[in-house]
């Protein structure tokens, strides 16, 4: 079977299920693992945001949104030659990743046949199931749900550790400037680590608001994720982020690797946000995951 992901977090899901040799394209951002982009084709691009801060990121989005533009760009060409069966794509935003529909429409144009399957998960529960779906349909129903399973225990443990403990109220901020909600599957990771979301969306998308409304909710702690950045931009940018919760503990977390991304790094994050809110019930998670700024 010849796969192309379209999508980062499809692209960790196939390499944890030990796809990898069946694995033939790739985006430009699928970068876990790091060879993914070195050992397959890259079959979709896009601009590089790197050396742009959040708010010209989303100027920048806003306004290609607004003319009916692309953020992304699929070599249909190069992915039609890589004669693919099954292409795993998304259509829960158009901000990460092209949409299954540009795809099959290219796919027709060019006579390529594939099967394309939209991964769209909106909860943590959702997520896990994704896994058992790219399981199935790449022949290895058995792998996944050992995965599943694998994950599920780890979700167990954390669960187990923190029960019975006072729950901390939590913001994620999932972008900066400006400021949106915790959306999709970010509250449950939040409540699967033993805290309250507050000022969130559980299972909806992601919207703008602002730091009053924020503020608000009355956080203990707030969580720094921005897509994109890993954890040295989510440092600085949380700096920015301080004078608007006095009182409260704020972190910054590489939100790529454990927050953003629908895939089994997601129980990564909430062992790791479970350290942050807990601290010693849990194991540290690695200084590049996770650190305190104030």
């Amino acid at each position: 079977m010849r796969l192309v992901s379209l999508l980062p977090s499809a692209t960790e899901i196939v390499y944890a299920l030990g796809l990898d040799d069946d694995l033939v394209g790739v985006t430009f951002e699928c970068d876990e693992p790091p060879r993914a982009r070195t050992e397959k084709a890259v079959v979709v691009g896009g601009r590089d945001t790197r050396g742009l801060d959040p708010a010209e990121i989303d100027a920048y989005v806003k306004q290609q949104l607004a003319a009916g533009g692309d953020l992304y760009t699929l070599h249909a060409d190069a992915l039609a030659g890589l004669a693919p069966d099954v292409i795993l794509t998304q259509d829960l935003c158009r901000v990460c990743a092209l949409p299954s529909g540009h795809v099959s429409d290219a796919l027709t144009h060019l006579g390529c046949r594939a099967d394309v399957v939209s991964l769209d998960p909106y909860t943590l529960e959702e997520v896990l199931g994704t896994i058992a779906e790219v399981g199935a349909r790449t022949g290895v129903p058995g792998r996944a749900a050992a995965l599943i399973t694998a994950l599920r225990d780890r979700l167990d443990a954390v669960a187990a550790a923190v029960a019975g403990r006072p729950r901390p109220r939590v913001v994620v901020v999932e972008w900066v400037d400006p400021p949106f909600t915790a959306g999709h599957w970010v509250p449950d990771l939040v409540t699967a680590a033993g805290g309250e979301p507050v000022a969130a969306r559980p299972g909806a998308k992601s919207v703008e608001t602002t730091w009053t409304e924020l503020a608000s909710a009355d956080p203990d702690v707030v969580l720094v994720t921005p897509c994109g950045f890993h954890l040295d931009g989510a440092a600085r940018q949380a700096q920015e982020v301080v004078p608007h919760f006095p009182g409260a503990q704020v972190w910054a977390v590489d939100g790529d690797a454990l927050v953003v991304r629908p895939g089994p790094r997601l129980v990564d994050g909430v062992e790791a946000i479970a350290a942050a809110l807990h601290p010693g019930t849990v194991p540290a998670p690695p200084p590049t995951a996770v650190t305190r700024i104030a």
